[in-house]
Formats: C-alpha cells, sequence, structure tokens
C-alpha cells in the first residue's frame, strides 16, 4: 500500500479544508490512476479492433516517454 505523507490545511476555526502531500506522492498517485484508467479502457475495448492489447500498450508506453521527454 503507498503510504502517503499528508499536512492538513485548516481555516480560521481549525476545520480542515485542504490536504498538501508531497510532489513525488501525488505524481506516484497520478501514475496509478493513469495505468488504472488504461487498463480499464483496454478491457472494455478487448472485442473492439481499434486496438489490440499490445498496440494499446505500445501507443500509451510511446505517449508516457513523450511526456517524460518534456
Amino acid at each position: 500500500m503507498l503510504e502517503i505523507t499528508k499536512n492538513y490545511v485548516t481555516d480560521e476555526n481549525q476545520q480542515p479544508i485542504a490536504v498538501q502531500i508531497p510532489i513525488a506522492e501525488f505524481e506516484k498517485i497520478e501514475e496509478i490512476l493513469e495505468n488504472y484508467g488504461l487498463v480499464q479502457l483496454i478491457e472494455e475495448s478487448e472485442d473492439d479492433e481499434r486496438f489490440a492489447k499490445d498496440e494499446a500498450w505500445k501507443y500509451y508506453q510511446y505517449l508516457k516517454n513523450k511526456n517524460v521527454e518534456n
């Protein structure tokens, strides 16, 4: 399980209104959500002939690498 370091932001009445997390942990959460979404998309379109699983995975890796370079 991913451990998340949280800092709570409170208002003047000490009521929690937001949470701050380190950017590295945020990026890991973002990656997990993207991967989950990709898996869901692949599973939904398994019978669809637009992309085979391996083609979708290669395209995803291309997009991911492209984003890392920017």
